[in-house]
């Protein structure tokens, strides 16, 4: 009968070969995966729907500003998943604010409407 002496620094070794070999693979996998995320919206008139060009658009946290482009869209890219708040001003609207959960590698799309202050 054969006997196998295992010592605790083979075991040791051995342990940490295997760590390695994991560790490794995982760093190297094909599918690397997006820790960040994406928020896309359209701002619009509730009224009209028309796209609202030039409305500010303030994120929070992080305190990042965006205006919208011709089309009322904007885009605030690599986030942190969390919460944000996102509020929304235009000279002669009404302020709006949305909240917004941010996920790891996801793109999310709100729409937001603007009611005009009346005169």
């Amino acid at each position: 009968m054969t006997t196998i002496k295992t010592t605790s620094k083979g075991l040791l070794k051995t342990l940490f070969l295997a760590f390695l070999t994991v560790f490794t693979f995982s760093c190297s996998s094909e599918n690397e995966y997006e820790i960040f995320s994406t928020i896309n919206g359209t701002v619009t008139d509730y009224e009209t729907g028309a796209p609202l060009v030039n409305a500010s658009i303030l994120l929070s946290p992080g305190e990042i500003t965006k205006i919208t482009d011709s089309n009322g869209n904007f885009t605030f890219e690599n986030l942190e998943a969390k919460q944000y708040n996102l509020t929304v001003q235009k000279s002669g609207y009404q302020p709006n604010r949305k909240i917004v959960t941010a996920v790891s590698g996801e793109t999310i799309t709100i729409q937001i409407p603007m009611t005009k202050i009346p005169q």
